[in-house]
């Protein structure tokens, strides 16, 4: 990676802060701008391919002005996706992607792929598979046990990622985005709540952290220095006796030491205990219940506020806690968490933060950076009721402005 400029005291950089608008390097590859729309689950590939809408939704987006379009969520093994109808990486996939990443191209933005093992968040009826976890415990939500993995299955889903990236940059994407938060797997091993194995693989943050650095690692090696590689990285679980500042930020400070990554996505929440930390606001708990079957539906008025809390809405949440990390780290960082308007986006920059991720606002505007970028939007529609979010099986779409999205083909996991 290449040298930056120094940090002063307050996580900010010398110079002048960047034009959010002006092109950037990310690596080895250049984005026409800072603005990233984030990983947002599409939910248009039941036979977990590429089709139309998948190409339609990111050409949309690419359209609509972003600097790169992140594409969400590519599974590297079929027992590590969230739901059958998610694209798992493997030879099948590559003409799909391909003709994806070229028509991303033709709108003037950059692709990157999002990658990585669903782990206890995997529904293990819906793949046919058993879930996978760091310890064995039981998942309420899928009513499934979650198998704890073995040193052959960190090693063959370690391969797993490497062989995933290498097909993203033979279908022409421009970066990759590892998947290291949420309570996936590489972050159930990262928790101090769900990794209580009591081998080399927990107990210190190092040997918490050393699948996901070693995951890191391959995926580096397995697509070279042509491909920008970053990771979404988790601020804080969300969860009691989850990962939390500081050794949320002691792990970043890994990951810089390692020298692998291009950029570190900062977010936060649990979609294993506690999904409303990422997405904060109104919890949709009802329109949750209608999406799922009978008896999960009664099971899920009683637990559904201890699953889905809600948090009240504040711009930027997640902005203080990745100030911390901005001060101790150099490397490029991504911020995001419910950002919306062009005033934070400039003070993203202003606070060292190289570029932001949007993600609800995009689903509802597509062409917002587009608008903000000639002077004719100063801020998006989006009004965070997260209503969106059960919409993600039927096609990820507002549903303010498409209320028949509500009704999902398959609950959320």
């Amino acid at each position: 990676m290449s040298a930056h400029p120094p940090l002063d005291g307050r996580g900010r950089r010398d110079d002048p802060p960047p034009d959010p608008f002006a092109p950037a390097r990310l690596g080895p590859i250049t984005l026409r701008n800072r603005i990233i729309k984030s990983a947002t689950f599409e939910g248009v590939v039941p036979e977990a391919l590429v089709t139309p809408e998948l190409v339609d939704f990111h050409r949309r987006v690419a359209q609509g002005g972003v600097g790169m379009t992140t594409v969400a969520y590519l599974a590297v093994a079929p027992e590590g996706r969230t739901h059958a109808a998610c694209l798992w990486l493997r030879p099948q996939a590559v003409p799909g992607l391909a003709r994806l990443a070229e028509a991303v191209h033709q709108a003037g933005a950059c692709i990157a792929g999002q990658i990585g093992h669903a782990g206890p968040v995997a529904n293990a009826k819906s793949n046919g598979a058993p879930a996978l976890g760091a310890v064995r415990s039981f998942n309420p939500m899928s009513m499934k046990i979650t198998r704890a993995v073995g040193e052959r299955d960190l090693e063959r889903i370690t391969a797993d990622h490497a062989r995933g990236a290498r097909f993203l940059k033979d279908a022409g994407f421009d970066a990759i985005e590892i998947h290291l938060a949420h309570n996936y797997l590489a972050s159930v091993f990262l928790s101090p709540r769900f990794n209580s194995r009591g081998d080399a693989w927990s107990g210190s943050l190092e040997n918490r952290a050393r699948f996901a650095r070693q995951i890191v690692r391959a995926v580096r090696e397995a697509v070279g220095p042509s491909m920008a590689v970053t990771a979404k990285v988790s601020l804080h679980d969300g969860v009691p006796g989850g990962l939390r500042p500081p050794e949320s930020t002691e792990f970043a400070r890994l990951l810089e030491q390692d020298g692998a990554l291009d950029a570190i996505e900062l977010t936060g929440g649990s979609s294993l205990a506690n999904p409303m930390y990422l997405f904060r606001g109104d919890a949709p708990r009802a329109d949750f219940a209608r999406s799922l079957p009978p008896l999960r539906r009664l099971a899920f008025r009683f637990l559904g506020k201890r699953f889905m809390p809600s948090y009240p809405f504040e711009e930027a949440y997640f902005r203080s806690m990745a100030l911390e990390v901005r001060a101790t780290l150099k490397m490029p960082l991504i911020l995001l968490g419910g950002i919306n308007r062009l005033e934070t986006i400039q003070q993203a920059m202003a606070d060292g933060f190289q570029f932001v991720a949007m993600g609800r606002a995009l689903l509802r505007e597509p062409d917002l950076i587009a608008r903000m970028q000639a002077g004719r939007a100063t801020a998006g529609n989006c009004i965070h009721c997260n209503r969106c979010m059960v919409s993600i099986y039927s096609g990820s779409r507002c549903v303010v402005d498409h209320p028949e999205a509500i009704v999902a083909s398959a609950p959320l996991t």
